[in-house]
């Protein structure tokens, strides 16, 4: 994992965006995810964050999970996830999907 190929990673809008929601610690299926672009994009936005090791993807049968490398971005970058947390603007129009908020899944 490297700096530059997270913050390459980080410097797109929907990808922060996509961060935010799973700095919960919560796995999602990557179908429980919304933001405001077409699937095959969203899809892009996930292997890229995957690619640049900020995003860990597990898949089960025909279904794939992604869960936020917290512990090690944390570990590897002290404090970067929280700072670019701090400094993004939530965008509600990425969200994940109020099935598995609710559920707390």
């Amino acid at each position: 994992m490297k700096l530059t190929d997270v913050m390459s990673a980080l410097s797109d809008p929907i990808r922060v965006g996509l961060v935010r929601i799973l700095a919960d610690g919560i796995e999602r299926g990557w179908g429980e995810l919304r933001a405001p672009v077409a699937k095959s994009t969203l899809s892009h936005h996930l292997k890229t964050l995957r690619a640049a090791g900020v995003t860990r993807t597990r898949e089960e049968g025909t279904r794939c999970f992604v869960r936020l490398r917290r512990d090690d971005l944390d570990s590897r970058f002290p404090g970067l996830v929280e700072a670019v947390l701090e400094a993004a603007v939530p965008d509600p129009a990425i969200s994940a999907s109020a099935v598995t908020m609710e559920a707390g899944l």
